[in-house]
C-alpha cells in the first residue's frame, strides 16, 4: 500500500467513527430519569453481615462475601482478606481457604502464594445488601430448571 492510500485509509476511519459517535444521541442508563445538579443520592445499604453461605446459582460461580468488608484495604501492597482466607491463616481464623485455583498462575504453575492475577478479590467476588434488583431478572438456577424438566415428564 503506498503512503496516499493509507493516509486516505486511515481518515475515512477517523469520520465513519466520528458519524457513529455523533449518531449516538442517547446514553443508555439504568436510571428512571437524568441526574440533576441538586439530586442527592440515596444512602449506602448496609452490607449482609450474616457469615452465612450463600448458595450458588451455577457451576464456578465465585462466592459472595457474606460479612461486611467496608474499610477493607486491597492495594497491590496489601490484601486484607488474605489474612483470614489465606491457606496459612485459616486454621487461626476458620475462615474458609481460598479455592487451590486462585494458586495457579498463567501458565498453570501452582505457586506457594496467591497468584498475582487471583489477588483483587473484589473482581470477582461482592458483598450482598437487601436491595431490590435495578433490572428485571428472569435467571433459573440448572437444580430449578432440571426440576422443571423432571414435572414436564
Amino acid at each position: 500500500m503506498s503512503r496516499t492510500t493509507l493516509q486516505i485509509t486511515a481518515l475515512a476511519c477517523v469520520l465513519a467513527t466520528g458519524v457513529a459517535v455523533a449518531q449516538q444521541s442517547t446514553i443508555s442508563t439504568l436510571r428512571p430519569t437524568p441526574p440533576t445538579e441538586d439530586e442527592t443520592p440515596p444512602p449506602m445499604r448496609p452490607a449482609i453481615d450474616t457469615d452465612i453461605r450463600e448458595v450458588r446459582n451455577y457451576p464456578e460461580q465465585p462466592p459472595v462475601i457474606p460479612h461486611d468488608i467496608e474499610g477493607y484495604e486491597l492495594s497491590a501492597n496489601f490484601n486484607k482478606c488474605l489474612s483470614c482466607h489465606e491457606r496459612a491463616a485459616t486454621g487461626q481464623s476458620q475462615a474458609p481457604m481460598v479455592s487451590v485455583t486462585h494458586y495457579i498462575d498463567r501458565h498453570q504453575q501452582v505457586l506457594a502464594q496467591v497468584s498475582p492475577r487471583r489477588y483483587f478479590c473484589t473482581q470477582c467476588h461482592v458483598s450482598q445488601t437487601e436491595d431490590a434488583p435495578l433490572v428485571a431478572n428472569t435467571f433459573i438456577d440448572i437444580d430449578t430448571l432440571i426440576g422443571m424438566s423432571q414435572e414436564s415428564e
